[in-house]
């Protein structure tokens, strides 16, 4: 497969090691092209050991986003693959994505009325060798919630709250959730356009 765009410098598309459609429509409405291809790995396994020595959030994600692209590089010889992934921190520490819809609920009690750090980090490789990795981290205040709010935010997101850490898609009916955030928007996302585009421009994949 070739591609062309004006800004986009490489002659076959990004390799996004991701089935996140919230990521790929970023990369895309940058004028990056992309195919999607998820990483087989298990997220909790390779973030255990880490999170057990105390490790801190940038290091287990910026170690998950590698471990997603070099998964993937290994499938696509030659191409370059994009890695990410994205740590919570909150006042009780580290939450990952819930179940169930009862732990979401318990998530967003925790969350509740209080600020929360989110980190998400980025690692660009190819043919098994890591170009560049980064990060970026954004700062939330979910306002106070009621149990009813609570209910109601649930039946009406589905099952879309246990596809992101903390129960909640700030690009979606997450939104309703809070009082204030403080960082790039696409960091809060998932993927921290800045800095991946830094990084494309230092590689000469894209127009600088």
């Amino acid at each position: 497969m070739t591609t062309s765009h004006p800004l986009w410098l490489n002659a076959k598309p990004l390799v996004l090691a991701s089935a996140s459609e919230t990521r790929a429509a970023l990369l895309k409405q940058a004028g990056i092209p992309v195919t999607c291809q998820p990483a087989d790995i298990d997220e909790r396994a390779v973030a255990a050991p880490l999170e057990t020595a105390g490790a801190s959030p940038v290091r287990i994600a910026r170690h998950l986003a590698i471990a997603k692209a070099k998964a993937v590089s290994e499938k696509a010889k030659g191409r370059v693959v994009l890695g990410a992934d994205q740590v919570l921190v909150g006042p009780q520490g580290q939450l990952h994505k819930p179940r169930d819809r009862t732990q979401a609920a318990t998530q967003l009690r925790t969350l509740s009325g209080h600020r929360h750090r989110l980190v998400s980090a980025f690692a660009l490789v190819c043919d098994g060798v890591v170009l560049h990795r980064g990060q970026a981290s954004a700062n939330l205040v979910m306002r106070v919630l009621s149990e009813a709010m609570i209910n109601q935010y649930l039946d009406a997101a589905g099952d879309a709250v246990l596809t992101s850490v903390g129960g909640y898609q700030l690009e979606r009916l997450g939104v309703h959730l809070f009082a204030s955030v403080r960082g790039e928007h696409s960091t809060i996302l998932g993927l921290p356009m800045l800095p991946v585009l830094a990084a494309l421009r230092h590689l000469g994949l894209v127009a600088a």
